[in-house]
């Protein structure tokens, strides 16, 4: 089983700055890749962004070139760094694994970024 938590969710202005860190505990050998998901009030859950267990990324257009992921194997942690964060990107942003071992997908409980305009 895995574990995931993830932190640094706040309240920030248009155009300002957030990093979100997710916390991997637990059978962290056999996760692969990583994903940031985010759902805002009354839509679906979307991807923001991932990146593999050798460090390949990939991105949603919308963040494209303002968001990036990155992962550091040693301390079992991912990153989203968030740069001119719009109110759109309003949600609750969730961290996601793919554990092999275990054939599923973790998943943490998630981190509210709000921006206001």
């Amino acid at each position: 089983q895995v574990q995931l938590v993830e932190s640094g969710g706040g309240l920030v202005q248009a155009g300002g700055s957030l990093r979100l860190s997710c916390a991997a505990s637990g059978s962290t050998s056999s996760i692969m890749t990583m994903d940031w998901y985010r759902q805002a009030p009354g839509k679906q859950r979307e991807l923001v962004a991932s990146i593999s267990s050798s460090g390949g990324t990939n991105y949603a257009d919308s963040v494209k070139g303002r968001f990036t992921i990155s992962r550091d194997n040693a301390k079992n942690r991912v990153y989203l760094q968030m740069n001119s964060l719009k109110p759109e990107d309003t949600a609750v942003y969730y961290c996601r694994a793919y554990v092999r071992a275990f054939l599923y997908y973790a998943w943490g409980q998630g981190t509210q970024v709000t921006v206001s305009s």
